[in-house]
């Protein structure tokens, strides 16, 4: 309903020539007096209705609450580990007997995944579908692929434990491939020390100290991700919960009083625990301390084997395993083995080996498997009798996990009493939100926790390969690239490289002491490259699930001496861009066309948009160098796998 006439909307409201009020202006101030005093009315009516409702014993609610929101007390004097004795958890916890190990609720029916904004109503249909939600504290201060890493591990523990995840609503770019006004246009600009509490820029000039607030839908394919698991972003749980969005913290910390607060915009609720979300925090010191493996889940056997006690279903990390003195064979193996939270493989084969012909009658003939120490499986049952159980995980580079890749599958073995199963521990939380509080995806493996099963190992493969994605046009972008690349070749493959600068040359993680000893080694492992992918060889493809080889690539020739080449680098100094470029390098710049950016967005102005890119269109490379400190090689190597990459042709040192 309009409260002016239309003219009024178009007319400007300048004072007359004898200084009387406009007759226009006058008439609006009259209308506006007019709705103030029909909004008071409102208002009045509403505080005398509630009033009313409260004589007679009856609650008017204006809260959105989540299903089963309900608020019960607990001790966890009987909990073990580094859980404080009693420590009051803030809320209820109940058992749930039909709650599977791995649940897979189907929303397909009441959901439209082809949409990135779901209706209120569609979200609920999805939350009632879970056990509720699971949070995280995100630290917003990384880069994108290391906030890409926790939302993978994120995605697992919530389907785990059949929650719905919550997602930070954004990401910071980091940079501007323009000046820095240019992106301020598109994207609210931001000090990063401000916003997410870090001193880490303080140094650097006032332009180098900014950041830009992008959706994280910018970054990742939410449509696609919800096909595996129910998601929400931050803005959304907000909007559920019945509180505004913008409450939501800068830093991607999960605030436990504003998140958790009672929306009650009249104030005529007496008990200040109505309506407010349920909330659990699983403590950073209880998720994997020094003297515990974090896994997925406990399977029956090991159970079996390991006389585990579920203990009291209403106290979290209540079961525990059976103790009893070690035998002569057991504490061999345990001295034979190194003293680390997880062994190696062929670490354990080797010990195996040992302690059979130290103790031959250790190796119990009533195995299932012939004594054969080339056999995994007969290693595995010798194991298993003495206290030690397989793990899956994945290999990192270089012998380290700063890459958490998931191409290259691995087994370790690990201490029976040492394994707590995520599953045990807290799928019979029944609080609300569950929230794992702080900091874990550093010096850990992928996913954060390892895995009891290859079924498991493989269901996170396939979520990190094919559901934490970007967006289709990424793809599509770095797919034109390719063809460029090939091009400037004459249609040959071609190889490429990241060439990390930046924070690892104040770090000392930069190979070379210059930008022009880093180019030259790149140009050594590329030159091997273009030997290996000239020679004659098997074509063997990483162990992933579900590769699907790019067959719009045609037959090309290998490499020639002298080709140029494609790096993805975050070195910003003209000068030594330039030097690149005159020693054979080609980069994004030199590729994508005024048409590319058109289509693509204004996204395309952030440099971490264009890593995505530069990440799409390394994948493509016949031949591969990367660092093994950097995150970002680590995506290269994952999105190289699901296009068929062999596995030869990847390389991260």
């Amino acid at each position: 309903m309009r409260l002016w006439r239309p003219l009024a909307r178009y007319t400007p409201l300048l004072p007359s020539p004898d200084g009387s009020p406009h007759p226009l202006k006058q008439a609006l101030n009259n209308r506006r007096f007019s709705c103030n005093i029909l909004v008071i009315s409102s208002i009045v009516t509403a505080i005398i209705l509630v009033g009313a409702l409260r004589i007679f014993g009856l609650e008017l609610s204006f809260a959105s609450t989540p299903p089963d929101a309900v608020s019960l007390e607990i001790t966890t004097e009987d909990a073990i580990l580094s859980i404080p004795p009693n420590t009051s958890i803030p809320t209820d916890v109940h058992p749930a007997e039909d709650a599977p190990p791995l649940p897979s609720p189907t929303h397909e029916q009441v959901i439209d995944f082809s949409k990135e904004h779901l209706s209120m109503d569609e979200i609920r249909a999805m939350v009632t579908q879970t056990r509720g939600f699971y949070a995280r504290d995100y630290s917003l201060g990384l880069g994108w692929n290391n906030v890409r890493y926790i939302i993978e591990a994120s995605v697992l523990q919530a389907k785990l434990l059949n929650r719905t995840l919550i997602l930070p609503s954004f990401v910071y770019a980091r940079s501007c491939a323009y000046d820095t006004s240019v992106c301020a246009d598109e994207a609210q600009m931001v000090n990063k020390g401000d916003a997410v509490g870090w001193n880490d820029w303080r140094d650097l000039p006032l332009d180098q100290q900014m950041a830009w607030r992008l959706p994280i839908s910018m970054m990742l394919n939410i449509t696609q991700l919800r096909i595996l698991q129910p998601v929400i972003t931050t803005a959304e749980y907000l909007q559920y919960a019945g509180l505004p969005p913008t409450i939501e913290t800068t830093s991607g910390y999960w605030d436990r009083n504003a998140y958790h607060q009672l929306p009650d915009p009249f104030g005529i609720h007496s008990d200040l625990t109505e309506g407010k979300p349920t909330l659990f925090v699983i403590e950073n010191s209880w998720y994997d301390p020094p003297d515990v493996m974090r896994v997925d889940m406990l399977p029956e056997g090991m159970k079996q084997r390991g006389g585990w006690t579920t203990g009291n279903a209403s106290v979290v990390q209540s079961g525990r395993w059976e103790t009893g003195d070690n035998g002569e064979a057991q504490l061999l193996l345990k001295s034979l083995l190194p003293d680390k939270k997880a062994v190696e493989w062929d670490e354990a084969r080797s010990a195996v080996r040992q302690l059979a012909s130290q103790i031959p009658e250790a190796i119990n003939r009533e195995m299932t498997s012939p004594p054969d120490f080339d056999n995994d499986k007969f290693i595995e049952e010798v194991l298993n009798q003495n206290g030690w159980e397989v793990l899956y995980t994945f290999q990192g580079a270089a012998g380290m996990d700063f890459v958490k890749h998931v191409v290259m599958p691995i087994r370790q073995v690990a201490p029976r009493t040492s394994i707590r199963g995520f599953v045990e521990d807290y799928v019979n939380v029944g609080a609300d939100v569950v929230l794992l509080a702080g900091e874990t995806h550093l010096y850990r493996k992928p996913g954060q926790m390892l895995f009891t099963s290859r079924s498991t190992q493989e269901l996170f493969q396939r979520l990190v390969l094919h559901h934490v994605v970007p967006l289709d046009k990424v793809h599509d972008l770095a797919r034109k690239l390719d063809f460029r690349i090939s091009a400037m070749n004459n249609g040959r493959q071609w190889m490429a490289s990241h060439v990390r600068r930046g924070d690892f040359v104040s770090a000392g993680w930069a190979w070379g002491n210059s930008h022009e000893g880093h180019l030259e080694r790149v140009k050594q492992h590329l030159n091997e490259g273009r030997k290996l992918l000239q020679s004659e060889r098997p074509y063997t493809v990483y162990s992933i699930p579900d590769i699907t080889p790019d067959t719009s690539i045609p037959h090309r020739q290998p490499p020639q001496e002298g080709d140029r080449f494609f790096i993805a680098t975050d070195e910003s100094d003209p000068e030594k861009l330039r030097y690149f470029s005159d020693n054979g390098a080609i980069m994004f710049r030199d590729l994508v066309t005024f048409e590319d950016r058109h289509e693509f967005g204004w996204g395309i102005l952030f440099s971490d948009i264009i890593g995505l890119v530069e990440q799409a269109t390394l994948a493509r490379a016949s031949y591969f160098y990367g660092s093994a400190m950097s995150s970002f090689t680590g995506g290269v190597f994952n999105m190289r796998a699901v296009l068929g990459a062999e596995r030869i042709t990847g390389l991260a040192d």
